[in-house]
């Protein structure tokens, strides 16, 4: 083994091997501090990430807070409405019912009444006839009773 030595102003014995012990040291302690430079690069970047997460999630969440509002909203806007529509719609069934019924009725009212009515329209033809009869058979008995009456008056009165 050889080693150079030389005394330095320190006094102390200084040899080439401690002159890479410095360098070795000076370039570890230049490595330790980059790479503690890089953790707390790495680790500032990992709370701006998470502070970003964090304020997305707070936004998410309040959005949440939101639509369950408005979803509520909903849901007591829908309830009144839907008991709303289906009174409606019993009401309309029930008048459709009813409708139903008086159609029925009006038919049958209807059909009665077109019997009705031709039945008086016949009563009424009858009744014309006899009429017509009646005048016919009433004009031949004064007539008759004119004819007869002219007769008798002739023979009481035979030259005048």
């Amino acid at each position: 083994m050889s080693t150079l030595q030389s005394v330095g102003s320190s006094g102390r014995t200084s040899t080439t091997e401690d002159n890479i012990n410095d360098e070795d040291q000076e370039m570890t302690k230049l490595a330790l501090a980059s790479f503690q430079a890089r953790e707390e690069e790495i680790e500032r970047k990992k709370l701006e990430v998470k502070g970003k997460v964090e304020s997305q999630l707070s936004r998410a969440e309040e959005e949440t807070r939101r639509l369950v509002r408005v979803w509520e909203e909903l849901e007591v806007l829908t309830d009144p409405m839907r008991k709303e529509v289906a009174m409606v719609r019993k009401k309309i069934d029930v008048v459709n019912r009813e409708i139903k019924l008086l159609g029925q009725t009006c038919q049958k009212k209807e059909k009665e009444y077109r019997e009705v009515l031709e039945a008086f329209n016949e009563k009424n033809n009858e009744k014309t006839q006899l009429t017509s009869t009646l005048v016919e058979l009433v004009k031949e008995s004064e007539k008759f009773r004119m004819g007869k009456l002219e007769e008798l008056s002739k023979v009481l009165n035979p030259k005048r």
